[in-house]
């Protein structure tokens, strides 16, 4: 009598691993969006947060060679020398404009000090670039994560209304991209809140100092003769 071949009896589904790395790699559409938005912004964290470091650094000796250098003037032609020598230094540009606006008919010590202040203001937008984006991705990155984790819920409330079962098999794949997604937002957050007020703080350190000096600047420049004769017509 011919052979029957016996069915090989089936076997159960490999249960889906729920470490952080496959829970990332398995993620659902909508989930990996915001982790790939995450990730990404996470990055551009520690990317401005060098960058700004450098910049700030560069600007900060700088400003010292050129304040070091500037207390040696004792006329506004020796300060637009030194200011020469330092063209990168957040004074030395002060100093320009101010020789500039100095060659202009009637212009008084208070003008002078008005010029300063336009002239540092920017210098502050100058150093605050990429400033507004670090300060967004510390806003924004959790809520970003809190939408994963509520569409990680909803997905998991959907998988208990497919499988009529809320057996953790069932929905702790989705639970565990929903609280992945808490994280990540959280990882982008927090760095990029202590790098933004690490850099703030130093950049409101430099612009101390140059409005500080810059009184100093004025008050050399308004000595030169041209100035004094103008400020004496005036009265």
């Amino acid at each position: 009598m011919p052979e029957t071949s016996v069915p090989a009896p089936e076997t159960a589904p490999a249960p889906q691993a729920l470490d952080p790395l496959h829970l990332v790699l398995d993620s659902s559409g909508v989930v990996l969006v915001v982790l790939l938005i995450l990730v990404t912004a996470s990055f551009a964290v520690w990317l401005i947060w060098f960058l700004k470091s450098l910049q700030i650094r560069r600007l900060r000796s700088a400003q010292s060679q050129f304040e070091e250098a500037a207390q040696r003037a004792r006329n506004a032609t020796d300060l637009e020398s030194i200011a020469r020598q330092f063209p990168s230094a957040p004074g030395a540009r002060v100093v320009f404009e101010l020789s500039r606006r100095r060659e202009q008919p009637n212009l008084s010590a208070e003008l002078l000090m008005s010029v300063a202040k336009r002239a540092i203001v920017a210098e502050q937008q100058r150093a605050s670039t990429l400033m507004p984006t670090l300060s967004s991705i510390a806003s924004s990155s959790p809520f970003i994560g809190l939408f994963g984790t509520v569409w990680g819920i909803m997905d998991a409330f959907l998988q208990i209304g497919v499988h009529k079962s809320a057996s953790l098999p069932v929905v702790a794949p989705a639970i565990g991209e929903a609280l992945i997604a808490t994280a990540f937002g959280l990882v982008a957050a927090i760095p990029a809140t202590i790098g933004y007020n690490f850099v703030d703080q130093r950049i409101a350190d430099l612009l101390g100092e140059l409005e500080t000096s810059s009184e100093t600047w004025v008050e050399t420049l308004a000595a030169d003769p041209r100035i004094m004769a103008a400020a004496r017509r005036e009265v």
